[in-house]
């Protein structure tokens, strides 16, 4: 009799996710995997609530998130409403009609035995079950839980590896903005005088339903700025794998800087992962040389930020904030940027180490105009980086 392989089922179901938008890294199937464990007997609701509370980070995601679960669960309906959530969006027919009697909430034993159709949807989701695609699957699983609170400074080139193949899974839930042009909509901000006269042609030319039109909503660019000077050197390649897997498929622009700034967009864009890092590290000159931050910034803000690239954009830093310049040429540059950009977000992968207080110049001339500042020193704090991405702004504050 075919068991419940909880690894699997958790990789499956994060494929599905995130192919709809959903930012479900391997950190978060991991999570999900685990909460199973503790479920007996794993029914349909029960699924939907643990993989809602590991996977969900914001309002926004609710909508696709529960339409890849009604095609999972296969059936139309909303989880939230038996556990009185009224503010969750409705949860989306499956495709094939109505479900039968039982669909999506018939009960797997203790022992993982399926009962219901509950691990064959997610199967079928995931592609035709196969030994080598399913072994794949659960060394993906064990290497998160294995590698999510290891520093990137201590992985081997083995793990390394490893960690090339965890962050396909990784994506970046952009926030969005309201764009210039509008569309129809049942309820918005302005009247469609072209749309009203026309419906009202079907009552005699009087104007009995007004129809509305609010504006488009439009992903936020992202822009990663990653310091490859030579205090960064033990961060510098695995970031790099995280940006190829996180900005490839989220049209992000990523500059390196030591002591120029270089821009590495098109080089890590490509199928090929091994390739793209290859012709990246290829570009900049100055690798592993010294930081002067507040020149780079300078340099992107004139030739990029100023023209586009940094207007409304999440821009992301990852840098120790060792400063070789004035710390006051670098809060100037910040100040700039801080202007133009909707949040900024600072990666130091040292304040993760115990004591750390941002003390160096750099740092403290900085971090009044970071929106959050978090370490990113391991794939957990790395997910919490691309989670940070999608929060709303906050007040900057000088401590954090």
């Amino acid at each position: 009799m075919l068991t419940l392989d909880l690894p699997a089922l958790a990789v499956a179901l994060s494929r599905r996710l995130h192919a709809a938008g959903v930012p479900a890294t391997p950190e978060r199937a991991a999570r999900f995997a685990e909460a199973l464990t503790l479920l007996a007997p794993v029914d349909g609701p029960r699924v939907y609530w643990a993989a809602r509370v590991t996977f969900v980070s914001s309002h926004e995601q609710l909508p696709a998130f529960d339409r890849v679960m009604a095609e999972v669960l296969g059936g139309d309906r909303d989880f939230a409403d038996t556990r009185g959530d009224s503010a969750a969006p409705p949860a989306p027919a499956a495709a094939g009609g109505p479900p039968a009697e039982g669909s999506g909430g018939e009960a797997l034993d203790a022992e993982g035995r399926p009962g219901g159709p509950v691990i064959a949807a997610i199967d079928a989701a995931a592609g035709p079950a196969q030994g080598p695609r399913r072994e794949a699957v659960l060394t993906m699983a064990s290497s998160a839980e294995r590698l999510g609170e290891r520093s990137f400074a201590a992985l081997t080139a083995e793990e390394l590896a490893e960690l090339r193949q965890l962050a396909r899974g990784l994506a970046v839930a952009r926030p969005v903005r309201r764009a210039r042009r509008t569309r129809r909509a049942s309820s918005g901000e302005h009247v469609d005088v072209r749309a009203t006269l026309r419906r009202s042609r079907r009552t005699s030319g009087e104007p009995v339903r007004l129809e509305r039109r609010r504006r488009r909503r439009r992903p936020r660019r992202l822009v990663f700025l990653c310091d490859v000077s030579g205090s960064m050197e033990p961060y510098t390649r695995a970031s790099l794998q995280l940006l190829q897997a996180a900005a490839g498929g989220a049209e992000a622009e990523v500059f390196v800087f030591a002591t120029r700034l270089t821009r590495l967009t098109r080089a890590l864009r490509g199928g090929d992962p091994d390739a793209a890092l290859a012709r990246a590290a290829a570009l900049p000159p100055d690798w592993s040389g010294g930081t002067r931050i507040a020149e780079a910034l300078r340099v992107f803000i004139d030739r990029h930020g100023r023209r586009g690239m940094a207007r409304g954009a999440v821009v992301v830093i990852l840098s120790d904030g060792w400063e070789r310049g004035e710390p006051a040429a670098l809060g100037h540059e910040m100040e700039r940027l801080a202007r133009l950009a909707h949040r900024i977000v600072w990666v130091n992968p040292r304040k993760a180490a115990p004591g750390f207080a941002p003390l160096t110049g750099g740092m403290a001339a900085a971090l009044p105009f970071c929106d959050a500042f978090l370490s990113g020193h391991n794939l957990s704090e790395f997910a919490a980086v691309l989670d940070a991405v999608g929060d709303s702004p906050t007040a900057r504050r000088t401590t954090r």
